[in-house]
C-alpha cells in the first residue's frame, strides 16, 4: 500500500513504524473474515482493512473525526486479524497509534473522559481495585444485575506452598487477577511444587501496565513498566529462572516490555533480559516431564476458551489444548474458537452492548459440545464469561490435584 504521510508525524517514531506496516498491507480483505466487529455489524469501517484506511487518511492528514474515533474504539485489538494476515500486518501496534493521533485531535465528552480516567486510575492500582471490588461485593444486592456479575463471591486461594526446590520462579500478582481471582496462581503454585519448581509468591501486587498502555494513559503506563523492569531484574540477578504469569494478557504486555521500551537507554537492556524471561504458564508446563500429573484428567470434559491474547497474541494456539488432553482431559468442539468472547481488557466497559452479544456467541460455542467445564486462560475472560450455566475455571485449576486432594 502506497503513503504519503503528513509532516506532522512521517518523521517520528510512530510515523516511521505505521508506514512500514502499511506497506505492507496488500488489502486483500481475508482480515475481514475472522474480524468478530465486522462479523457482528458488517459494516467495513467496523472491520481491520476499513480501519487502517481510517488511520491511513489521518496519517496523510485528512481530517480526523468523531466517526474515525467510533470505529476504532469498536475494535477488540484481539489481533485475529494479525493471525490470518497473510502479510504479516502489525495490526495492533497501527490501531494503537491511528488511536493516539485520533485522542489528540478528537475530544471526548466529559462523561466519557471521566470514565475512562475512572478506570485507568482504578485498574492500574491493585490496592484500589481491590477496594473496589470488596466495596462492590457488600453493595451486591442492591446493584443492577450488569453491574453484579462483574463481581464474584470471595474464592479461598488455599495453600501456597512454601519454597522448597532448588529451581526457583517469580509470578506477576496482577491488579485485578488478585481480588477477583488470587486461586489462579495459588493453584499454578501448587502445580509447579509438584514438579519440583518453587513458585515465590509475589511480596506485593503489580500492574503490568497493560490497562495504561491501552487506556492512552503512556506516561503511567511508562512509569509502571519501569518499575517492574528493576523489580523483576533485581530477581533475575537473584537466580530466579522465569517470570511465571497466569493471566495471558499480562504475559503478552510483559514479553512486550523489549520492544515498547527499546528507545529508553536506561531500561531497554533490563527490559529486554525481563521479556525473554517471561513465559505464560502453559510455556513452563509444555516444557516439564508431567508424569506426576498424568491422567489427571479422568475423561472430564471441557471446553476451552483460548484468550485472543494467548492465540493471536503470544501465538499459542492449541498448546493448552494438547497439554490438557495429554493429561486425560476430553476436549470438546468449539466452534470459531479464533473469534474474541468481548472482554478485550476494558472493552467490556466501553462497549458493552457489542461485548454482552460477543459473549453470547461465545457462550453458545462453548456449550455445544455439553462441557463438565469451560476452561480459559486469562483473568478477564473468566471474569466476562462467569454467566455460564457449567463452571468456568482456569486451566491451571484443572492439573491442580492437591488442591482437589484437601
Amino acid at each position: 500500500m502506497q503513503t504519503h504521510l503528513a509532516d506532522f508525524i512521517k518523521h517520528t517514531d510512530d510515523g516511521k513504524a505505521a508506514e512500514a506496516i502499511l506497506r505492507n498491507c496488500v488489502h486483500c480483505g481475508f482480515c475481514t473474515a475472522t474480524c468478530p466487529t465486522y462479523q457482528l455489524l458488517g459494516d467495513e469501517l467496523d472491520g481491520p482493512r476499513g480501519r487502517i484506511y481510517l488511520i491511513k487518511a489521518m496519517l496523510e492528514g485528512n481530517p480526523v473525526t468523531e466517526k474515525t474515533q467510533q470505529h476504532l474504539d469498536r475494535c477488540l485489538t484481539c489481533r485475529s486479524c494479525e493471525t490470518t494476515c497473510p502479510s504479516g500486518v502489525r495490526y495492533g501496534r497501527l490501531v494503537e497509534i491511528g488511536r493516539k493521533v485520533v485522542a489528540e485531535h478528537v475530544e471526548r465528552s466529559a462523561g466519557q473522559s471521566l470514565k475512562r480516567w475512572a478506570i485507568e486510575a482504578t485498574l492500574s492500582r491493585p490496592s484500589r481495585f481491590k477496594s473496589a471490588v470488596e466495596l462492590g461485593r457488600l453493595l451486591k444486592p442492591v446493584l443492577p444485575s450488569r453491574l453484579k456479575n462483574l463481581i464474584p463471591e470471595r474464592v479461598d486461594p488455599k495453600s501456597w506452598p512454601a519454597p522448597r526446590h532448588g529451581r526457583r520462579m517469580i509470578t506477576l500478582g496482577g491488579c485485578a487477577q488478585p481480588a477477583l481471582a488470587p486461586h489462579f496462581n495459588a493453584a499454578a503454585a501448587r502445580v509447579l511444587d509438584r514438579l519440583g519448581i518453587s513458585l515465590l509468591a509475589p511480596v506485593t501486587d503489580r500492574c503490568c501496565g497493560a490497562v495504561s498502555h491501552h487506556e492512552n494513559a503512556e506516561q503511567r503506563a511508562q512509569l509502571i513498566m519501569r518499575d517492574n523492569v528493576v523489580h523483576w531484574h533485581d530477581l533475575l540477578d537473584d537466580g530466579v529462572e522465569a517470570l511465571v504469569i497466569t493471566a495471558s494478557a499480562c504475559a503478552l504486555q510483559v514479553k512486550e516490555y523489549a520492544e515498547l521500551l527499546a528507545d529508553d537507554r536506561e531500561y531497554a537492556a533490563k527490559a529486554a533480559r525481563v521479556s525473554a524471561a517471561t513465559k505464560d504458564v502453559s510455556e513452563v508446563l509444555e516444557a516439564e516431564d508431567l508424569s506426576v500429573l498424568a491422567s489427571v484428567g479422568h475423561g472430564t470434559r471441557v471446553a476451552f476458551h483460548s484468550p485472543c491474547t494467548l492465540q493471536h497474541g503470544l501465538k499459542r494456539s492449541g498448546a493448552v489444548e494438547s497439554l490438557l488432553s495429554s493429561l486425560g482431559f476430553e476436549l470438546t468442539p468449539v466452534s470459531d474458537a479464533h473469534l474474541c468472547c468481548g472482554s478485550a481488557g476494558t472493552y467490556a466497559l466501553h462497549q458493552p452492548e457489542l461485548s454482552r452479544a460477543l459473549r453470547e456467541n461465545k457462550l453458545k460455542a462453548l456449550n455445544t459440545g455439553k462441557p463438565d467445564v469451560i476452561a480459559t486462560a486469562n483473568i478477564g475472560c473468566h471474569n466476562h464469561l462467569r454467566t455460564a450455566k457449567v463452571p468456568v475455571v482456569h486451566w491451571i485449576e484443572l492439573l491442580d490435584t492437591v488442591a482437589k486432594s484437601d
